[in-house]
């Protein structure tokens, strides 16, 4: 008990040191007062993290909070640098992965920016919720969410603008495909120091030829998942006969082709996570025309036969362990979500308009940065692993 309390004491020393790395984005001595009440209340052990439930916990009252939120004057947008600025300063890794995924998070009522009914991971449905695209930082076993925002529907939002002004939403602000959203909050990201070497995605991005043009253009080798739908060739069917018909990855081989091989992808708590891959030189069709070479990946889970298809714009000489490590790495942000929504509260804001609920993401950012540090800490973690080296490993982990 008392190692448990010497080590409760240690963590509210290092939040109020974690915090001062912010007081230059907040002018005023009630917006720090405020920006630690909310923080040290996403970290807390509170049951509802909203801002009612953390404000009475700390004797305040919760208007001063949701004030704080919609209606104070503080940089959240300095904020946001400084929570990237922090992860350069403290992980920055050359094979930094950005790590690309969306969330949603469930509402009522149609008052709150950007909700409808849609698909919403959270329920598993179509479901009345908000979306989010978030871009996740990955280096060996630390990851963090680097930057996040609203995904605004176009005909029931959009559309009507009086609605945005009434939710708080500024008249810039517009529809955005999720993809595009991703590749810009890759440049805000980018613009403020942030490298990365990979990048990877689902196939809501990365079925996008645009998309995977855009991250191929901003210099990073993509990773990404694609749906069995994707259509090319082989460079040898198109060398042998260039006016042959494309097929679908999941026709591509209907006798023969690439080997198979097996590959430890990870271990996990139910034991080691294999699958086997099949990788071959891919010409993806774009346009009704032969787009740009890359690597397709075809990968099938030895225990219940999912399959996945993969494609990378990396160098051909690249090592097959490192492109599935990469694009196995999109449990990172999974986690992100997990632990964001089990630990800090991420999903459990009550605000409805559009600035309060930016800034509820950024605080979040914030309060997770610090969670993952002092986790660290506490398990006394060796120092983060690399990507595998490139010798002849059969795995990914």
């Amino acid at each position: 008990m008392r190692v448990e309390l010497e080590d409760m004491k240690e963590v509210r020393r290092n939040l109020t040191r974690y915090l001062k790395e912010f007081r230059w984005c907040m002018p005023a001595k009630c917006h720090r007062t405020h920006l630690r009440t909310y923080v040290s209340g996403q970290v807390s052990d509170l049951p509802r993290k909203s801002v009612e439930p953390i404000a009475l916990a700390a004797g305040v009252a919760p208007r001063t909070l949701q004030e704080f939120l919609g209606m104070h004057h503080w940089h959240e947008a300095a904020v946001r640098r400084r929570v990237q600025r922090l992860v350069m300063r403290d992980h920055a890794d050359d094979n930094a992965i950005a790590v690309i995924d969306e969330t949603s998070f469930i509402k009522k009522g149609n008052k709150t920016a950007g909700v409808q009914r849609q698909y919403c991971g959270a329920s598993g449905k179509k479901d009345n919720c908000v979306i989010t695209v978030h871009l996740g930082y990955a280096a060996g076993d630390f990851h963090a969410l680097l930057d996040g925002d609203l995904y605004l529907p176009e005909k029931t939002w959009d559309a009507d603008r009086e609605r945005c002004r009434e939710a708080g939403i500024p008249d810039e602000v517009s529809y955005r495909p999720k993809w595009q959203i991703a590749l810009d909050l890759l440049d805000r990201t980018m613009a403020n120091g942030v490298r990365f070497r990979f990048l990877t995605a689902d196939e809501g991005y990365g079925r996008f030829a645009t998309f995977r043009a855009g991250v191929d253009e901003r210099g990073l080798i993509y990773v990404v998942e694609v749906d069995c739908s994707q259509w090319g060739w082989t460079p040898q069917t198109l060398a042998k006969r260039p006016a042959a018909a494309a097929r679908r990855v999941d026709h591509l081989w209907k006798r023969g082709g690439p080997s198979w091989g097996l590959f430890h992808i990870k271990n996990t708590g139910n034991g080691p996570v294999v699958w086997e891959v099949r990788a071959t030189r891919f010409v993806p069709r774009e346009d009704q025309r032969p787009g740009k070479e890359c690597w397709l990946l075809v990968a099938r889970n030895v225990l219940d036969g999912e399959v996945k298809y993969f494609v990378s714009n990396a160098p051909a000489d690249t090592p097959l362990e490192v492109l599935l490590h990469v694009a196995f790495s999109r449990w990172h942000i999974e986690r992100v979500f997990e632990d964001g929504k089990g630990e800090i509260g991420l999903d459990h804001f009550e605000v409805r308009q559009y600035p309060s609920i930016m800034r509820h993401l950024v605080l979040s950012m914030v309060s997770f940065l610090f969670l993952m540090h002092e986790t660290q800490r506490l398990q006394k973690k060796p120092s983060m692993d690399h990507l595998p080296s490139t010798g002849g490993r059969r795995s990914a982990a």
